[in-house]
């Protein structure tokens, strides 16, 4: 049976709480309960430590939502940015600090256990890993944050006023944290606890950020300093890749292998996966929703469809009048990762639970506000309850350490063709497709998308990229990347669907019989709707312009793209590179002022 570790710790936790006397949580403020009566027993310690797991879950195949890759009805917090006018006294979320209160309550008392000093150093570094996790979202949002390293308490007056830290100092300390964590956590443990690749991982993961931060974002003046996080990333990924024994899950079948990471119930013991946030039916229930699938708030782009390669490797948006294809035209000859992520013509739908249109051969469901894509990646199409209870998430996937290495490399401009072979070509070979080789052609419209990159290795770096933003597509990686490359522009372009050239009927499923019928938003559908040539009734559409009663908006009201968002607004930069200090904080500690450009 599968070992879900985390039902465990929360039964001895819920037990541990209930042996405590009825006042006592009454009587002792929070933080002295562990002081006085925990922290004697490594089961102490484990209890303690298991309460800082916050990791995602389900949701990562939402949270490329309000970037190029999908579309969103969901208010996001930049969305409503770039549309509106916003300050310290509208943005009121991040500044919470009561996770690191927790976790450096630990780091003051955990010293006590009567257990062997390997075992307390293991512990040290597991609480210093999830303070070094929290501080990088910090880093991420605000730049200079003010670095806690003590539990404070309302005696502290200067700690309680204490101004900005400046970002180097604290992401030196970020991965002093992560050093520590590194060289002291056990490189074992159960299934989804956190272990010495875990922390590795993380650990290369906000090195690449922070070095491509430093040197796509001359606001910091930190440009020097960038090729020091970039060796990090490079050597810890390197380190993991030779020595801890994972491998990228192949069974050679290029149609299904990368699919099945994102519908598996068993991926503690799949070789590619570092981290798992592990369900059983009746034991621990996932948290899937059938909304993954689409049109209840985020839906797959045409920008991300198209920057999927041929099936020969050559360049999508090379051929001819790629603009204007059909949907069933866009599947043809692809990346076979393509037809893992997006509900393709023909695909069946199973699971038919939140869709009326019933199983069978999916004709795809369109909507206004929607791009008429939909999502089968981490999309669970099973009628079973008991499979989709029991469906793994990965967490972590070791293609992300070949992909850190490739991309490190070649910032620094170093890699080569062997470092290729065992990146990007590995990833290639287990999707079928034509591997990578030095001084690719150049893409003219990826090469758009990053006009800055300043590496003597471009070529090959605009591929690279290219390679990460398919791999991890709606995995939750797309905006952070786009932020480190200092590429928030992009998010200006509103997001679009399916192309029609205009009214009329369309083949939906590939068999070249027409599904459906697009007809003008001032006419009604008929109740005796047509048929089409295997009896089956056409589904309507009325096709019209933002502002418009209608089903779907397109480009041109009568024909063009699907419009998923009538305005997305503007990305002032560096401005929205971060966030503000919620005004209220900054009239309890004037000492924090803001930075670039904020009020």
């Amino acid at each position: 049976m599968k070992r879900i570790y985390n039902l465990v710790i929360s039964i001895i936790l819920v037990a541990w709480l209930s042996a405590c006397e009825d006042d006592y949580l009454d009587r002792v403020p929070e933080t002295d309960i562990g002081a006085e009566r925990f922290f004697n027993t490594e089961e102490d310690l484990s209890i303690y430590i298991n309460n800082l797991y916050d990791f995602t879950d389900f949701d990562q195949y939402n949270d490329d939502g309000g970037t190029d890759n999908a579309a969103t009805t969901g208010n996001t917090e930049l969305k409503t940015m770039m549309v509106g006018s916003p300050s310290s006294a509208t943005i009121s979320a991040g500044w919470e600090w009561e996770d690191l209160r927790t976790i450096n309550f630990f780091l003051e008392n955990f010293g006590k256990a009567d257990i062997p000093q390997n075992r307390l150093d293991h512990y040290e570094g597991l609480a210093r890993f999830f303070r070094a996790r929290f501080y990088v979202e910090k880093v991420k949002r605000y730049s200079d944050v003010p670095w806690y390293s003590k539990t404070i308490t309302s005696n502290d007056e200067e700690l309680l006023m204490q101004p900005r830290d400046p970002r180097t100092l604290v992401v030196d300390s970020i991965m002093a944290d992560f050093q520590f964590a590194a060289e002291n956590v056990s490189g074992d443990g159960r299934e989804g606890e956190v272990n010495a690749w875990v922390v590795k991982t993380y650990q290369a993961r906000y090195a690449l950020y922070e070095g491509t931060f430093r040197k796509y974002h001359p606001e910091l003046s930190l440009q020097e300093s960038a090729d020091t996080y970039l060796q990090t990333a490079r050597n810890v990924a390197k380190d993991i890749m030779n020595n801890g024994g994972f491998a990228l899950h192949t069974t050679g079948n290029s149609a299904e292998d990368y699919h099945q990471l994102f519908i598996s119930a068993n991926l503690g013991s799949n070789p590619e996966v570092i981290l798992v946030r592990a369900f059983e039916n009746e034991l621990l229930n996932s948290d899937f929703s059938a909304t993954i699938f689409g049109n209840f708030e985020v839906s797959p782009t045409k920008d991300l469809l198209q920057s999927y390669l041929m099936a020969d490797g050559s360049y999508y948006t090379g051929l001819p009048d790629y603009e204007t294809n059909l949907f069933v035209e866009e599947f043809q000859n692809r990346d076979p990762r393509l037809n893992q992520t997006y509900a393709y013509p023909g695909w069946e739908l199973i699971f038919t639970d939140t869709y009326s249109q019933g199983g069978g051969i999916y004709i795809q469901q369109l909507a206004k506000n929607f791009t008429g894509y939909h999502q089968i990646k981490g999309f669970v199409n099973d009628t079973d309850i008991t499979v989709r209870n029991s469906i793994d998430v990965p967490i972590l996937r070791f293609a992300e350490i070949l992909l850190t290495y490739a991309e490190a490399k070649a910032e620094l401009g170093e890699l080569t063709q062997e470092d290729l072979d065992m990146t990007v070509n590995q990833l290639r070979d287990r999707a079928g497709m034509p591997n990578l080789t030095m001084n690719p052609p150049v893409d003219p419209i990826q090469a758009a998308r990053y006009p800055n990159i300043s590496s003597a290795q471009a070529a090959e770096l605009l591929e690279i990229r290219r390679e990460r933003r398919i791999e991890f597509a709606l995995e939750g990686y797309r905006m952070d990347d786009l932020m480190r490359w200092h590429a928030g522009s992009l998010l200006e372009s509103e997001p679009e669907g399916l192309y029609f050239p205009e009214l009329g009927n369309y083949d939906l499923t590939g068999d070249e019989v027409a599904d459906i019928k697009l007809i003008d938003a001032l006419e009604s559908i008929p109740e005796e709707r047509e048929v089409n040539e295997l009896g089956e009734p056409l589904i309507y559409y009325r096709a019209g312009s933002f502002g418009q009663d209608a089903s779907l908006f397109l480009g041109n009201e009568n024909s063009g793209t699907i419009q998923a968002i009538a305005e997305r607004g503007t990305f002032i930069e560096p401005k929205y590179y971060y966030r503000p200090i919620p005004q209220s904080e900054v009239v309890l500690n004037p000492n924090l002022t803001q930075i670039f450009a904020w009020e």
